[in-house]
C-alpha cells in the first residue's frame, strides 16, 4: 500500500519558495547589477519603488521556507 501524500511529504514542496525567490531575483536583476556597480540612496529607493512585489517576496522568503518545509 502507498503511503498517502500530504503537503508535509511532497518531494518538491521547497519548489514553490524557490521559483518565486529566483523569479523575484530575475525581476530585479538590472538593478542590482547597477546597485552593486554603483550604490546610492536614490537608486535603492527607485528599485525598491520600481519592483514591490520582487521586493516583497524576497522580504517574506524566510516565511515561505518555514511554511513549506
Amino acid at each position: 500500500m502507498r503511503p498517502h501524500l500530504t503537503s508535509r511529504n511532497l518531494p518538491g514542496r521547497l519548489l514553490i519558495p524557490a521559483l518565486l525567490g529566483a523569479l523575484a531575483l530575475g525581476d530585479l536583476r538590472v538593478e542590482l547589477v547597477l546597485l552593486a556597480d554603483h550604490f546610492t540612496v536614490t537608486s535603492f529607493s527607485a528599485a525598491l519603488a520600481a519592483h514591490p512585489l520582487a521586493v516583497a517576496v524576497l522580504a517574506l522568503m524566510p516565511s515561505l521556507v518555514r511554511h513549506y518545509r
